[in-house]
């Protein structure tokens, strides 16, 4: 029953993403990407989509953007950071602060799935965060030489071009801010209602 299922997720997801690439429209595959990554379906959109695509136009070109879509630890932290500072939870502000150090430099981005399950709401940070990261990304030509795995912000780095570094790492704090921004205000007004 599920293989059938993820074939026909990914055969739709793939046949967007050849649209969106088509057209130019890269960031607006965030919408796709980060709903899909809290489902868990991360490990198969970027080794299933992306990361074929991304060998063809890495051989071509010798980096390819396709590796920093999914891969990219800035959404995801700018949600952790959020919860860090403005959960009304106890016990969700505590977990943060580790969840953050696992996500960033461990590359373990499903630790920060369950902090968005329990605020659906707040899937709107990561997609808004990881779109304007796509569109710096493309803006300024940055790609990865090869898949970023773990997605952690080491191996994001050790995978970039050594000419790209510093664009890369912005393009990161960029999706990390707008993520936190975004991410902040709805925590605060909906997080940790049942008490502290």
């Amino acid at each position: 029953v599920i293989g059938p299922v993820m074939t026909t997720i990914l055969t739709v997801l793939s046949a967007g993403v050849e649209i969106l690439v088509q057209h130019s429209l890269l960031p607006l595959l965030a919408i796709f990407i980060e709903p899909a990554k809290v489902l868990f379906l991360n490990n198969a959109i970027n080794q299933g989509i992306f990361t074929p695509i991304g060998s063809v136009q890495a051989e071509q070109l010798g980096s390819s953007i396709m590796y920093m879509l999914e891969a990219n630890p800035g959404p995801g932290l700018g949600v952790l950071l959020a919860y860090c500072f403005f959960s009304r939870d106890k016990t969700t502000k505590q977990s943060a602060p580790g969840a953050v150090f696992i996500h960033f430099l461990g590359g373990i981005h499903e630790i920060y799935f369950p902090y968005i399950l329990m605020n659906p709401v707040v899937i709107i940070a990561p997609i808004v965060g990881n779109i304007c990261a796509i569109a710096f990304f493309m803006l300024t030509g940055c790609g990865l030489k090869g898949p970023s795995s773990p997605g952690s912000i080491i191996a994001f780095l050790a995978m970039a071009p050594t000419d790209k570094i510093l664009l890369i790492i912005l393009g990161v704090a960029l999706a990390t801010i707008v993520s936190f921004v975004i991410a902040a205000p709805i925590i605060k007004l909906t997080d940790g209602r049942k008490g502290t």
